[in-house]
């Protein structure tokens, strides 16, 4: 007997077939295809929290702007960054997030706990389905994992940025050169501060501008030219905290020499950023330590103040053990998505496709550019920036990286034309790449100790605390060593436990 179907029941199967798959597909691709490039339609309104690294926020143009090609009504709360941990935390603590929330990598470990107790949104399962969101680096992405699930979209930047900024005139007027290590590097913020580098003839300058920052003012720089290790070292099988090396203890001596004799600002340890900028800005001090992406800003907020005033950065100081220089993962903060501000799957969809929207052409090369003609200019398919634009581009545009995702590797992004590149902006570029050559990595990453995530802000505080009353002269070195042993007896102990068992795991199941 002849079983099979008639070539219409045949055509019949096809189509249900062919309609069930339509609609699964459908279901699932988000954003549509028709979306990319133009205006989103599904959402009208989104809410962020960011952190302003500029004076101002961007002008109001240039917002409508990106508004207006994306289609999205936003409402940013720019938040200054030396303030925008506690802003954050707070939020946190009060749950009164807004839709989407920006985390930095300081306080990521303070979040998890919120992370756990489901406030945010566990984003990986749907990465895959926007055709830009899909091209984010993997092993970034794993980087930011919590419990193995990917919980963030990453503003990106490359492992270490860190290096010194330096008054290049004043070097010239004290017939000085670069300084190349430790040594000479305190013997010219020595001579900023005792010779009259600025020659007004008044003792009114200082050698070095800090603030309260331990990890991204000048402190954890120096210790890495000192050669102490990334947060953690590795001895054996066990982990040893930074600040129980020899090396932690020759940069805070260091340090507090520069304290004893008013080379820095006496009150860094409650300096903010801003106020840190001030004074180099003004001629009140000499060297700034921190991210050599500052310098081209700074210099040209320094000419408004005085046209002589010129910059130079450095990236390789020697230390005892030759070059090294601190570094992070590869990603600045991460975008985290509010259960609570974004009750809804669909919601959450039309929130991810603002940020795949946002990395297509148009709207990734105006948050990162400007507008063109306005900001920069393109020229044989090359951005170039002349002077007369370069100082509109980092007042206006620049703060507009606090929203990026992927801000450097993103393919859709134009080159920059070495043609038409400020010389400084250049030169930062080419000491990053440098500083890839000679980091310290911190081995946590990628390992987890829950005694940590639930005690860090304690345990940080005391180790903070012990390293300023150190430098202030408050206590001495065996009042130092104490703070270690009750950081340990508070937890201190359970965290190296913890992640020397991850590590040897990890070790073992390679």
């Amino acid at each position: 007997m002849n079983i099979r179907p008639k070539t219409h029941v045949l055509a019949l199967i096809l189509i249900i077939v062919l309609s069930l798959i339509t609609v699964s597909c459908t279901k699932e691709a988000v954003p549509a295809p028709e979306e990319t490039g133009k205006p989103l339609k599904g959402l009208a309104k989104l809410s962020m929290m960011v952190p302003l690294h500029q004076e101002k926020a961007p002008p109001a143009s240039l917002m409508s702007e990106l508004q207006a090609r994306t289609g999205v009504e936003l409402d940013i709360q720019w938040i200054p960054d030396d303030i925008y941990s506690n802003k954050f935390l707070n939020a946190l603590e009060t749950n009164t997030p807004r839709q989407v929330v920006f985390v930095k990598p300081v306080d990521f470990t303070a979040v998890k706990s919120a992370i756990r107790s489901n406030m945010f949104w566990s984003i990986g399962p749907y990465l895959d389905h926007y055709p830009n969101l899909k091209t984010l680096n993997k092993a970034v992405l794993e980087q930011t994992a919590v419990d193995g699930k990917i919980y963030g979209l990453y503003n990106e930047r490359p492992e270490s940025r860190q290096g010194l900024i330096i008054r290049k005139d004043w070097l010239d007027r004290l017939g000085m050169k670069a300084p190349t290590n430790l040594e000479e590097l305190y013997q010219v913020m020595k001579a900023f501060t005792d010779k009259d580098p600025d020659g007004n003839g008044k003792a009114d300058t200082l050698g070095l501008t800090d603030r309260n920052d331990l990890y991204y003012g000048a402190f954890k720089t120096l210790s890495s030219y000192f050669g102490t290790p990334n947060s953690w070292s590795i001895k054996g099988d066990t982990f040893v905290p930074e600040f129980d090396t020899p090396e932690y203890m020759d940069t805070m001596n260091y340090m507090k020499k520069l304290y004893n004799e008013n080379i820095i600002n006496k009150d860094f340890p409650v300096t903010s950023k801003s106020v840190q900028r001030y004074m180099m800005l003004t001629g009140k001090a000499g060297i700034y330590i921190g991210s050599l992406a500052d310098a081209p800003r700074m210099q040209e907020e320094m000419k408004q103040v005085n046209s002589d005033a010129e910059v130079i950065v450095l990236n390789r100081i020697q230390g005892p053990k030759g070059y090294g220089v601190w570094s992070i993962p590869g990603y600045n903060g991460l975008f985290l998505f509010s259960k609570k501000a974004i009750p809804t799957e669909d919601a959450l969809k039309q929130t991810l496709a603002f940020f795949n929207r946002s990395m297509d052409k148009d709207v990734s090369n105006l948050m990162l550019y400007g507008i063109e003609n306005k900001h920069y200019i393109l020229k044989n398919g090359l951005v170039s920036s002349p002077s007369p634009l370069v100082e509109k581009m980092n007042n206006e545009v620049k703060p507009l990286l606090s929203l990026m995702v992927s801000n450097i590797n993103n393919p859709n992004l134009l080159k920059l034309s070495p043609e038409g590149m400020d010389p400084l902006v250049r030169r930062v570029d080419e000491l990053v790449a440098d500083n890839s050559s000679f980091l310290i990595r911190d081995p946590s990453v990628g390992l987890s100790s829950d005694t940590y995530d639930a005690r860090s802000m304690e345990l940080n505080a005391i180790i903070s605390n012990a390293t300023y009353n150190y430098i202030l002269g408050k206590i001495d070195a065996a009042g130092f060593r104490n703070e270690v042993a009750i950081w340990k007896q508070r937890g201190g102990a359970q965290v190296i436990q913890e992640l020397s068992d991850a590590y040897r795991l990890t070790k073992a199941a390679k």
